[in-house]
């Protein structure tokens, strides 16, 4: 695991981008996973700078995100479909056809779940794997206990994490309380696993993740078992290294 310290968020946020943008550099078929939240905005920003820049094509890349709300369509403004088109995916040129998010809509979200595996599987598995950490240690939405052989799943959110998302709806009662996700048998597949992380809220977090007993107590600390990992984290949240 390899730590990398910024000054601040958009230097993390533009170290990030550089990571990924040479993956794509490097290999312009490759298959990225993709996260959201506040942690990504600003490497998803710095990417579509490279893109108009003439610096990265997406053309040919293909995308898989970590999960998607149970119950939320995709043109609502609180889905990751939306997220993912404000954020990122307007500003580049993925082709829609590439783009993977969970589907929370169907009526049978265990078949979605096993769609959504064999998908990644067909597609060769994820090249690059971005992470956010939830306060609690969790990645994707593997909350605290979660089985770390588990593939992707349907999830019941933490008290932690529905008060943590509940500022991006109009009442905290609107956040869905279930999700899809990629579990971490998943996440682990990835051949390369990029984790960011910043403001001091991060800190302990970051702290067990990096230094702590792996334990699904902490479910990021299983990424000390993964060969390529970096964490790039802003000064306030490598605070306790």
């Amino acid at each position: 695991m390899r730590v990398v310290t910024a000054r601040d968020y958009d230097q993390m946020s533009r170290k990030a981008s550089y990571i990924v943008a040479s993956r794509v550099i490097l290999n312009p078929k490759c298959v990225l996973g993709l996260a959201t939240g506040d942690t990504p905005k600003g490497l998803y920003r710095e990417l579509a700078f490279l893109f108009r820049a003439g610096d990265v094509d997406f053309s040919g890349v293909t995308t898989f995100n970590l999960d998607e709300y149970v119950g939320l369509a995709p043109d609502h403004p609180n889905s990751y479909q939306s997220y993912m088109r404000e954020h990122f995916f307007r500003f580049v040129n993925v082709s829609p056809g590439r783009r993977h998010i969970p589907d929370g809509t169907v009526p049978d979200l265990a078949a979605e779940c096993r769609r959504y595996e064999a998908a990644i599987e067909r597609a060769g598995g994820i090249d690059l794997q971005i992470l956010g950490l939830g306060r609690d240690g969790h990645i994707g939405f593997n909350e605290p206990d979660v089985k770390f052989e588990t593939g992707t799943h349907v999830v019941t959110l933490a008290e932690s994490t529905l008060e943590a998302n509940a500022r991006f709806f109009a009442h905290a009662g609107d956040v869905p309380r279930s999700a899809i996700s990629m579990g971490i048998r998943t996440i682990m597949s990835a051949r390369r696993i990029l984790l960011l992380a910043a403001g001091a809220e991060k800190a302990e977090a970051i702290r067990g993740a990096v230094l702590g007993a792996v334990t699904p107590d902490l479910p990021a600390s299983v990424l000390q078992l993964h060969p390529n990992v970096t964490v790039i984290v802003d000064e306030a949240a490598a605070r306790t290294l």
